[in-house]
């Protein structure tokens, strides 16, 4: 049962405790130690005050991971790159600006219900704009600058990347969610509106949508956890090579071939993410041209 703090409780929160507040320490805290280095507690402790004052501003902890997340997903909505300008990764860990968290992340049922129909591929009038035969999105349709969509996309799904960089545990936590955060249905919003605004149809935005899928956040869900807590030193991986050699010897050749060391998953490094990446656009502006002729 949730925990919330009594009337007592509430009269004895710091002035200067709010929400905001709150979340922005508890990203300072999961940036710095990881998700396991952040309980309710140690939240408390970090913010010199008494856990219950916590609980008067978000009900528990699984609250507080949305407004988290939520916080996070904001940030790739600000100061998005023009196309065409400098776009390198910066390495995780790397000092950020600690976003002006502000907005209610406990979603309200309309916004789970435009998740739901964005899912369904049914937002055919969010963006009517007009682009011409090559797929150049004019400045003011809503997109990232002018330029074809496809380099558009890229960049808004380069800005999402970025940013879950320095936040290595949102990914985690944003896999493990049944519902979009009100930012992140905004950046989904801004995905449709680059495609809509180049050309492509609902079927084939609301099919991108699913083959992008948490690509469209920046990171990559792989079909199995291949990220250990303890790396594989070089010795290891040779001998599990060796031992399927015989039996699975595809399996045993891309172990010792590939690394399985990326910053956001085991094979989600940087080489990895942009080569599907450059794929899956390359193959959907392909779809949109074959849909027009």
């Amino acid at each position: 049962m949730p925990r919330r703090a009594d009337d007592r409780s509430a009269t004895r929160a710091p002035a200067r405790l709010s929400r905001e507040t709150i979340v922005a320490a508890a990203i300072d805290l999961a940036d710095r130690d990881g998700l396991a280095g952040l309980s309710m507690r140690r939240l408390a402790q970090h913010l010199g005050v008494d856990a219950m004052s916590i609980y008067y501003h978000l009900r528990d902890k699984d609250t507080l991971l949305a407004a988290m997340v939520d916080a996070v997903a904001a940030e790739i909505e600000r100061d998005v790159p023009a196309v065409g300008t400098e776009t390198d990764v910066p390495a995780a860990g790397t000092e950020r600006d600690v976003p002006a968290v502000g907005t209610e992340t406990d979603v309200p049922a309309a916004e789970i219900g435009a998740a739901e129909s964005v899912a369904a591929g049914v937002t055919a009038d969010a963006v009517a704009v007009e682009a011409d035969a090559d797929g150049r999105v004019d400045a003011g349709a809503g997109a990232l600058g002018p330029g074809p969509w496809t380099d558009q996309l890229r960049a808004l799904i380069t800005r999402a990347r970025r940013t879950m960089l320095r936040h290595p545990w949102a990914a985690r936590v944003l896999e493990a969610r049944d519902t979009p955060t009100p930012a992140v249905l905004r950046h989904i919003e801004r995905v449709l509106a680059v495609m809509r605004g180049g050309g492509c149809s609902v079927s084939l935005s609301h099919h991108a949508l699913h083959l992008l899928g948490s690509r469209i956040l920046g990171f990559s869900q792989d079909l199995f956890d291949d990220s250990p807590n303890t790396p594989a030193t070089e010795a290891e991986t040779a001998a599990q090579a060796a031992a399927w050699a015989e039996t699975m010897p595809h399996i045993a050749e891309l172990a010792a071939a590939v690394a399985h060391s990326g910053a956001l998953g085991g094979c989600d490094d940087e080489d990895e993410f942009a080569f599907a990446l450059d794929l899956l656009i390359e193959g959907l502006d392909r779809r949109r041209l074959a849909e027009q002729t």
